[in-house]
C-alpha cells in the first residue's frame, strides 16, 4: 500500500512537470532528492526521536518513499538520453542524481538532528 501510494505520487510529479525524450530529466532528480532529504528526516526521527510503531518504517520508509524515489526510472533516463545521442548529458544526470540524492539524505538527517526535540533539549 505503501509504494502504491509513493508510486502516485510520482507519476503525479512526472504528469506536472513532464520531461521531453532528449531533455535533462529534472524531474525525477527533483523527486528523488526530495524523497532522499525525507528518508534522511525520517530515519533520524522513528531511530532517534521517538519509537515508531514497528509497521511504520516500512510503510512509509520502505513503501511510500521507496515508491516515491525512482532509481528504476533513473535507469530508464539514461538509457533514453544515450538512444537519443545524449551521452554527455546522460553522464552528468548519473552523476548528478548519485551526488544530489546522498546530500539531500544527509541534509535531511543533519536538519532533523537539529530540532531541539531531537537532542533531548
Amino acid at each position: 500500500m505503501g509504494g502504491a501510494l509513493g508510486a502516485c505520487a510520482r507519476y503525479e510529479a512526472a504528469l506536472l512537470w513532464p520531461t521531453g525524450k532528449a531533455e535533462f530529466p529534472w524531474t525525477t532528480l527533483g523527486v528523488n532528492a526530495v524523497g532522499c532529504l525525507v528518508i534522511g528526516v525520517f530515519l533520524v526521527m522513528v531511530t532517534e526521536v521517538f519509537t515508531a510503531h514497528p509497521l511504520l518504517r516500512p510503510f512509509f520508509g520502505t513503501g511510500v518513499l521507496g515508491g516515491f524515489t525512482t532509481f528504476s526510472t533513473y535507469c530508464v533516463d539514461i538509457e533514453r538520453l544515450v538512444r537519443a545521442d545524449r551521452a554527455g548529458i546522460a553522464l552528468v544526470y548519473l552523476a548528478a542524481t548519485v551526488v544530489v540524492a546522498l546530500a539531500a539524505a544527509r541534509i535531511g538527517m543533519i536538519a532533523a538532528r537539529l530540532v531541539p526535540s531531537a537532542r533531548g533539549s
